[in-house]
């Protein structure tokens, strides 16, 4: 490999981390929002309630999914913790959706 090769090689291996979190961030951050914006439904108060509640979360979990994201030491941890965060609101959002919009 050549000098041109070898110099590509180690600036791909410092920006793939960087364009992980970004990508977790980004997608990430946004499907956490989602799951968290439906997750209320499941909670036994009024259905206009939920939604405003899923709403105001939504914008919570966004937020502190991108400093997580950032704030971990690698991007698989990051990865790992939006896996984790997403087990339970995704456990909530599949509970509404089989009670057809009303848990």
């Amino acid at each position: 490999m050549n000098r041109v090769g070898e110099a590509a090689v180690r600036h791909l291996g410092r920006i793939a981390p960087l364009a992980s979190r970004i990508v977790a961030a980004v997608l990430g951050g946004y499907a956490l929002a989602a799951l968290g914006s439906i997750a209320p439904l499941a909670l036994p108060i009024s259905q206009p309630q939920a939604v405003l509640a899923g709403m105001m979360l939504s914008f919570l979990i966004y937020a502190g999914a991108v400093i997580w994201v950032f704030a971990t030491r690698s991007a698989w941890r990051a990865w790992g913790g939006l896996l984790l965060a997403a087990v339970p609101l995704g456990l909530a959002a599949g509970l509404v959706l089989l009670a057809g919009g009303q848990a």
